[in-house]
């Protein structure tokens, strides 16, 4: 594997200067990702094409993230880190600035598919190299600083590409991705330490490693966790619409709340995985089950609603570091594979939501009902914690 040669920090709460960096990268790149469902009628709109194929290029992307990570990581296995991370912030940005260009629908199609395969390479590669230049005990907390600029996508990204677009055109959201993902770049470039090989990458070893049953569960839980609370926040708004009788304008800021949710689970579980992954995971899980229990029972009253939508984020991103911390503490010898993997897991659990979701929806059930399936994921979730950690222990 390689590992950064990094001075150590002058304080033992501060992470070396490229966590931050890679989380700032993942927050351009990722903000392309929620960006897009603020705009779907304006981009349907100028290309000419429906809503629903419109819609196909949001799948374009998940599906280039689900199947990217892992290729990618292989490939690059014997590329120092900063090659691999510029390279694929260089072709992210590529893509989406041709797609632009173009502005086709076929063209947009392809690009935002390689956008994909590029995006899952930089996260895949970030997240490995965040933990390489920190200690292993505080490896969980610089994956959650790095994952926290997924998060703040989510609050500040899309909402501020979305401003911007409507106030432009379309495109421009999309340019500032552009032109941050290369700002991203030139920081790597200027500020990220090299990396020094103390091991032999081995592409033998890393396909070993993921042979090993306990690291399957952990990707088993970090499907079904990520699935869990997506199959709620993704039907939020229907259900704050039609359910709860919030008035439009204040839907926004609900799902932003979430989004702040998200992104102080991110911080706390960082802190506190290190030292207790289990626990971490059985709480956010736990967490999760509670929660959309009681939106989905609650769903009518506003002032227990938008209170647990904020709670259910905090639920829903505590375990994230944690679910990284454990991948890496099994993969240690051979964690770049083994990281790009996770990355699939999640987005592989984001994208199962709109088919489970359809198949209740589609038979007359309630929108409620997305809440329930996300509690019984949840809940699912905590025997898996447990037969791990239960391994662990065994030794």
């Amino acid at each position: 594997m390689s590992a950064v040669s990094a001075p150590a920090p002058a304080r033992a709460s501060v992470l070396p200067l490229g966590v931050y960096l890679l989380a700032f990268s993942l927050f351009a790149m990722g903000s392309a990702e929620f960006l897009l469902a603020g705009v779907l009628p304006a981009v349907a709109a100028d290309i000419d094409v429906s809503i629903a194929t419109v819609g196909w290029l949001i799948t374009a992307f998940a599906i280039g993230v689900v199947i990217g990570g892992p290729p990618f990581a292989v490939i690059s296995l014997r590329w120092p880190r900063r090659t691999a991370l510029v390279l694929t912030q260089i072709v992210f940005a590529a893509c989406i600035a041709v797609g632009l260009i173009v502005g086709t629908y076929p063209a947009l199609l392809v690009t935002r598919f390689l956008a994909g395969l590029a995006y899952a390479g930089f996260f895949a590669v970030a997240a490995v190299t965040a933990v390489s230049m920190v200690p292993p005990e505080r490896a969980a907390r610089a994956s959650g600083v790095v994952v926290s600029g997924l998060s703040l996508a989510m609050i500040l990204g899309g909402p501020a590409g979305t401003l911007i677009a409507y106030n432009t055109r379309w495109q421009g959201g999309f340019w500032l991705v552009v032109v941050l993902t290369l700002v991203g770049a030139a920081a790597v470039v200027a500020a990220m330490p090299r990396t020094a090989a103390v091991e032999r990458p081995s592409v033998r070893r890393e396909l070993r490693t993921l042979r090993r049953p306990r690291l399957w569960l952990v990707y088993a839980v970090t499907l079904l966790t990520t699935a869990a609370y997506m199959v709620t926040f993704n039907y939020l708004a229907e259900i704050l619409i039609n359910v709860t009788r919030i008035p439009d304008a204040w839907i926004a800021a609900v799902l932003v709340l979430f989004g702040v949710g998200a992104y102080i689970g991110l911080a706390v579980g960082g802190r506190i995985s290190d030292r207790r992954p289990h626990f971490t995971m059985i709480v956010g899980s736990t967490g999760i089950v509670i929660c959309s229990v009681l939106i989905a029972s609650l769903a009518t009253q506003a002032l227990a609603v938008v209170p647990l939508v904020f709670l259910l984020g905090v639920a829903g991103f505590v375990i994230n570091p944690a679910l990284y911390g454990r991948v890496f503490a099994l993969a240690a010898s051979a964690p770049t594979l083994a990281g790009a993997t996770t990355v699939s897991a999640f987005q592989l659990g984001i994208s199962f939501v709109p088919l489970m979701a359809g198949v209740v929806l589609n038979a007359g059930a309630s929108i409620t009902t997305v809440a329930w399936i996300g509690a019984a994921l949840a809940a699912i979730t905590v025997p898996l914690v447990l037969i791990e950690r239960s391994a662990t222990r065994a030794g």
